[in-house]
């Protein structure tokens, strides 16, 4: 039966580092939940609370509705991956798989036929008798991963699966893991440092900083709408582009008026404004600046500026650029209009009109 859970007001200190400063935040049954944020953050602390390996100083910690604080680690009825696998390697997969049934006292049989479906699951029928030393390291992680399911947790946690494979297995291993979590319909909490997993892989994404939660909201909201400047900055890629508050609250940047996404600064006040690179537009112009008078950046609105370096990405290209003020930026455009903005390019560019969200200089 999955669960949901519920951490409240958590503090952890080690020494004089604070790794956990009063964190709050709720996960639903059958949901998954990414941990995400830069180095000492708190998310691998969070993680080890949830399982047991850590003890909060001060705080909650319930599953289900019931108070699991104190309750040891066996006691919490927790699956886990580590990112090392920990596999026991003088056990076979099948053996791996049933070891936490072979503690519970679990039939041989019972044991050999979990382990089947287990691996049948993951992807590996007729490995039950594999080493892991037989195994390659994608392999060896989707043992780890049955081996976790085998005593059907209320909550499965997982601690950076996937950062020790490839790029290539570890796409194909995020689209596993993501569609047995569906299939299960088990609790999840996973820790990552890797943006692109933790927006394709989880329903909402927990953004940390210094022990506290800046913003959790499903992979477009925070990717579109980020509630802090450090979100904003940290998911993504993101221009900071100098702008001044208007007396009606919006905010000029470029020539063109833009809504603020959130509180604004006082009318004058000198900001920067966060943009990402899909929110610029950039066109073409002739040596002297002019442009085409329908094209929709042109006139008065946009900045004058020249492609330092053009990237192909792709479906789109990645457009490093100098404004003549100065201000440098990125801006990616669909790589079929690229053709005209190799390196040295004259082109004006200017934001699309969508709320933005600004932070004082």
């Amino acid at each position: 039966m999955t669960v949901p859970v519920r951490l409240k007001g958590l503090h952890r200190r080690f020494g004089a580092t604070t790794a956990l400063d009063g964190l709050d935040l709720d996960i639903a049954a059958g949901e998954m939940v990414a941990l995400l944020g830069p180095s000492g953050c708190g998310k691998t602390t969070a993680l080890r609370i949830i399982a047991g390996f850590e003890t909060a100083d001060s705080g909650e910690l319930t599953m289900g509705g019931q108070d699991v604080t104190h309750v040891p680690a066996h006691r919490r009825d927790i699956g886990m991956v580590f990112q090392s696998y920990s596999l026991f390697p003088n056990m076979t997969a099948a053996q791996n798989v049933g070891y936490g049934l072979r503690v519970r006292r679990a039939s041989a049989a019972e044991r050999a036929a979990r382990a089947a479906e287990l691996l049948e699951l993951v992807g590996l029928p007729g490995r039950e008798d594999h080493y892991p030393h037989q195994l390659s390291g994608g392999q060896q992680q989707r043992v780890a991963l049955a081996r976790a399911l085998a005593v059907r947790p209320r909550v499965l946690l997982l601690d950076e699966p996937l950062s020790a494979l490839d790029a290539k297995v570890r796409l194909t291993l995020r689209e596993e893991i993501r569609r047995i979590q569906l299939e299960l319909g088990i609790t999840t909490v996973f820790v990552t440092h890797d943006q692109e997993e933790a927006l394709s892989m989880a329903d909402r994404v927990a953004v940390m900083q210094g022990g506290r939660l800046e913003q959790c909201a499903a992979p477009s909201e925070l990717y579109e709408r980020p509630s802090t400047p450090f979100v904003a900055e940290f998911v993504g890629t993101m221009n900071r582009l100098p702008g001044t508050v208007r007396p009606d609250g919006v905010v000029e940047l470029f020539g063109r008026r833009l809504p603020i996404h959130g509180a604004a600064p006082g009318a004058g006040a000198e900001v920067d404004v966060l943009v990402r690179p899909e929110g610029l537009a950039v066109r073409r112009t002739g040596a002297d600046g002019t442009t085409d008078p329908t094209d929709a950046v042109a006139g008065a609105e946009g900045a004058l500026a020249t492609v330092q370096v053009a990237t192909f990405l792709g479906a789109t290209t990645r457009l490093h650029l100098a404004t003549d003020a100065g201000v440098r930026l990125k801006a990616d455009v669909p790589s079929w209009e690229a053709g005209e903005l190799a390196a040295g390019a004259r082109c004006l560019v200017a934001p699309h009109e969508n709320p933005v969200l600004v932070a004082e200089g």
